[in-house]
């Protein structure tokens, strides 16, 4: 058993329940790669201090750091292990590694942007509450957010839902909030063999769990408690990160979840596509050290708008019609959204959830009212009268399975909506 495998021995762990087989591939990669390093006999170059190395030294490329337009990248992917300073590809990522790149990130001027890049099954328990906690903690200091892309279940989840939202890539999945713990027995096979193990020891419990008989009652209650344990601690996490009651995070059982399904329970907050995408999106709202939509909404181009409405039918499919307007209706009937309407438009084109565009919206300077034609506003909501209807496509079903040809009017009337409501970089299309 090689030394990476050996950590999970007898010992509970975050992990998705199906992953045996990744386990064992990504801790062979890992373990090889650690053997490498310590074969390694040359004096460490290092940089800044005494953990990140210089960019001359091969070993640089294990602990990265990488800046691209103000967005910190950092890889949570392969097998996830406490006191593993390092990242290993798509094997093995350390809560070390992890946390020193995000100090360093916080610390670093260049950083207006933080992105957790995750494709994990999970991985140790220990290290991890840590390692939520100072992510948890760190919040408000700069925009973090969670790119999964694909998975990230059990540990990987935990530290996915520690950022201030969650993005999942459409073939992508979040979950598996739960702990597990395997226990072979082997003493029938020992019996057919011929074969008996005896254990000298003192100390009543010194030898429980062991594969050589089968397991007690006693010492299953014991390291089911231990379990539930973690799993409390596990469950009261999510809860703190996502604002959910813990009641609804155990209702979800320990199981994975689509990226549409993930929507519906409230294990995630967006669905989208790459996070090369994504992180580059991410990046374009990002000016300073703080969010300027007003600048951000100046820069939008037409082929912009008509790929924001395309991301709106997508994202509208996956959650139905009927999630898609009480998202539309919750922006645009907010107080925020009635002196600020341009906003909150183009929050409705972006797919932005109610309650971070209404959070938004509340920390922009209220907009100049438009000159809109026939645009009364309606009793009781903040935007002009017929915007919930442009923003849904004007009917509530139909515009979900309609040709591209269609969708394509439909966005261009949406361009149109908001180039009457004044918002600069928007011009009439040439004939």
């Amino acid at each position: 058993m090689n030394s990476i495998l050996a950590r999970f021995d007898n010992q509970i762990a975050l992990m998705a329940p199906d992953s045996a087989a990744w386990l064992e591939v990504c801790a062979a990669q890992a373990s090889r790669f650690l053997e490498r390093v310590e074969a390694d006999t040359s004096a460490p170059v290092m940089s800044a201090n005494d953990f990140w190395f210089s960019p001359e030294d091969w070993r640089s490329n294990y602990r990265p750091y990488s800046v691209k337009n103000g967005v910190l990248r950092i890889p949570v992917r392969g097998l996830l292990l406490n006191k593993f300073p390092w990242q290993d590809g798509s094997w093995a990522t350390g809560y070390e590694y992890i946390a020193q790149a995000l100090s360093r990130g916080l610390a670093d001027p260049d950083v207006k942007g933080i992105a957790f890049d995750i494709d994990s099954s999970g991985g140790m328990v220990s290290g991890v509450s840590d390692l939520v906690d100072f992510i948890y903690e760190s919040r408000g200091q700069k925009p973090i957010k969670s790119f999964a892309s694909d998975l990230a279940y059990s540990a990987a989840y935990n530290i996915a839902a520690a950022a201030d939202d969650i993005t999942v890539s459409r073939s992508g999945g979040v979950g598996s909030i739960g702990v597990l713990r395997t226990h072979i027995d082997v003493s029938e096979r020992m019996n057919m063999a011929g074969m008996k193990v005896t254990y000298i020891f003192a100390g009543k419990h010194k030898v429980d769990g062991n594969p050589y008989e089968p397991l007690p009652d006693d010492v299953r209650e014991k390291i089911q408690s231990r379990i539930d344990e973690s799993y409390t601690e596990f469950v009261g996490l999510v809860a703190r990160n996502r604002g959910m009651d813990e009641k609804a995070v155990r209702a979800t059982e320990a199981q994975t979840f689509t990226a549409r399904e993930a929507l519906a329970v409230g294990l995630a907050d967006k669905i989208g596509k790459s996070a090369d995408d994504e992180i580059t999106a991410f990046a374009a709202t990002l000016k300073g050290e703080d969010y300027d939509m007003a600048e951000k909404m100046a820069q939008f181009t037409e082929s912009d708008l008509d790929a924001a409405k395309a991301t709106a039918f997508s994202a509208g499919e996956i959650k139905g019609a009927e999630t898609e307007r009480t998202r539309i209706t919750g922006i645009l009937g907010s107080a925020e959204a009635q002196t600020r309407p341009a906003a909150a438009m183009v929050m409705v084109e972006l797919g932005v959830s109610a309650q971070t565009a209404t959070e938004k919206l509340a920390k922009m300077p209220e907009e100049a009212k438009p000159v809109v034609a026939s645009a009364e506003p309606a009793p009781g909501a903040g935007a002009p009268k017929g915007m919930l209807e442009a923003a849904m496509g004007g009917s509530q079903h139909d515009q979900l399975n309609e040709s591209e040809a269609t969708a394509k009017t439909v966005a261009e009337d949406n361009r149109n909506l908001l180039l009457n409501m004044g918002i600069p970089g928007f011009k009439k299309r040439s004939k």
